[in-house]
């Protein structure tokens, strides 16, 4: 990571600093995983393939669940299908031992498989629906890591992580190993029965996390901080990584910025730019470096701005924000239209507040900084889409030639990510919108079959007590004279604060808000 830090030094950020954190990390062993249908004598690899024949794959080793139990298990198969609570009750067996075949999507994977590892099932083979993915049919890996360092342990009386660390080398009881979905085919016509064997060797290993620091002239609001993250580091390594996008954008953003800040602007808030290092595996870096600083961050930081990973295909501009931000995102997304800009109809914007993988995950779900994330996709975020994005897919080579040879997606992608930031840098009253939030909420009950009136109501008085304030807020936005100083910092904080109200404690796995 010094390459980089150097090279953003010479962009222009004034400070610089570099922290490592000695990590356990999980990485594929020498030898492949099989699965084995008993009944018919036959191996296979988790791409379906034969094991007898001539290996060529270079996505096959990453195919494997990091952090997952190891060793071999030998038992029936049964088809869970999403693996929710509803399906688990349908299945009128014993499934002690027993290995579960399931779907990745519509629920966080740590969730279900806690499930599973609740009502008795030894082993976990995952795959995905190609009805919920166009690369259903490829090979994916996931990690089992809900975040940072898995095993430094927490002290309960005092809530402070120690760095003793537990003897297990896995984060499930269950042997967790994913397959394609033509294996997964296979399976469900077989005579049910099935043999895995994931090997995930454990390494200690130094992680470098790289924080980069623009720091602006003495202004009122230098104490408070948004952020802007990218990684550097994947899932698949070599000619396969693809964390290089978000480098690249996050690179312009700072070029653009410090040669502004040297024609005399500065920002009213601090940007504080990010290289995060161990993502694919449970947003290691990020993870450790929230928590060290997580009281100051909890005070601080009034956003996050992601460059997970901008430009995924070349199909439509999409944006995922935390409901405060929804109506930045829209606006700003709005803005930069390729179809507006050639005249033509405009039209409206993909902007969601789906929970979404990646770095910002700490920020959001733990400390509810509000987030946004703008992208590339070629087809839309659901919440199914949203949780199959827990399985990473190696990248097609031929995509990757042709994704965006121009450079224009990736263009575009950093104007509107350096406007965001703009907004949250430069305006006076932090462009949150206080009613969207209560909206969100209205929606998501309305939509729910489980509700109760009470709650209805609840949220029907949250939205009108949200309405009055959002227009509390709108008047020293819109009006410098209502601008007085220790009342707009007062407002900023109850802005920056809102979405704090929806932490809960003890969440179960997967869930934060």
């Amino acid at each position: 990571m010094f390459p980089c830090c150097f090279r953003w030094e010479e962009l222009g950020l004034k400070d610089v600093q570099v922290t490592n954190h000695t990590v356990l990390l999980s990485y594929p062993g020498p030898a492949l995983s099989t699965i084995t249908d008993i009944s018919g004598n036959q191996c296979y690899l988790p791409s379906g393939e034969r094991c007898d024949q001539p290996f060529a794959s270079t996505t096959e080793p990453f195919a494997f669940a990091a952090y997952s139990a190891v060793g071999n298990l030998v038992a029936e198969v049964v088809d869970i299908q999403y693996g929710s609570p509803e399906d688990l009750r349908r299945v009128q067996a014993n499934v002690t031992n027993k290995i579960a075949l399931l779907k990745l999507g519509q629920s966080p994977l740590l969730y279900k498989l806690s499930l599973l590892a609740e009502v008795g099932f030894g082993g976990c083979l995952l795959y995905v629906d190609p009805c919920d993915a166009p690369f259903g049919n490829k090979t994916f890996g996931v990690t089992l890591n809900p975040g940072g360092n898995p095993f430094i342990r927490e002290d309960a009386s005092t809530g402070k992580y120690l760095p003793g660390r537990d003897s297990r080398h896995n984060l499930t009881s269950l042997l967790v190993q994913p397959i394609s979905a033509s294996l997964a085919k296979m399976l469900l016509s077989a005579p049910a029965m099935g043999q895995g064997r994931p090997c995930v060797p454990m390494a200690i290993v130094c992680l470098f996390l790289v924080l980069c620091v623009s720091v602006p002239a003495l202004f009122p609001l230098v104490d408070r901080y948004v952020l802007v993250g990218s990684r550097h580091g994947s899932w698949y390594e070599g000619a396969l990584a693809d964390w290089g996008k978000g480098s690249a954008v996050m690179s312009q953003i700072i070029a653009s910025m410090t040669a502004q800040t040297r024609a005399g602007w500065q920002p009213d808030r601090t940007n504080v730019f990010c290289s995060w290092g161990g993502t694919s595996l449970g947003n290691i870096g990020s993870f450790e470096w929230g928590k060290e600083n997580a009281v100051v961050l909890q005070s601080r930081a009034v956003a996050y701005v992601s460059l997970h990973n901008p430009v995924r295909a070349p199909g439509s501009l999409q944006a995922i924000a935390s409901p405060s931000l929804q109506q930045l995102a829209a606006e700003t997304q709005k803005r930069h239209s390729m179809s507006c800009s050639r005249g033509g109809g405009c039209p409206g914007p993909n902007v969601s507040s789906l929970q979404t993988p990646g770095d910002l995950s700490f920020f959001s779900s733990q400390l509810a900084v509000p987030t946004v994330e703008f992208t590339y996709s070629e087809f839309p975020k659901t919440e199914v889409s949203l949780f199959v994005s827990e399985a990473f897919f190696p990248p097609e080579s031929s995509l990757r030639e042709t994704l965006d040879p121009a450079f224009k997606l990736h263009e575009t992608i950093a104007k509107i990510t350096a406007e965001a930031i703009l907004r949250l840098a430069t305006d006076p009253v932090l462009p949150f919108y206080p009613l969207d939030i209560a909206l969100d909420v209205q929606n998501k009950l309305r939509d729910d079959t489980l509700s109760r009136p009470n709650l209805l109501n609840v949220a029907a008085s949250l939205r009108d007590n949200s309405a009055f304030f959002q227009s509390e807020v709108m008047r020293p936005a819109n009006d410098p004279k209502e601008r007085d100083p220790a009342h707009v910092r007062m407002l900023n904080d109850v802005l920056r604060d809102l979405e704090k109200s929806f932490l809960i404690p003890n969440p179960p796995l997967g869930f934060y808000r």
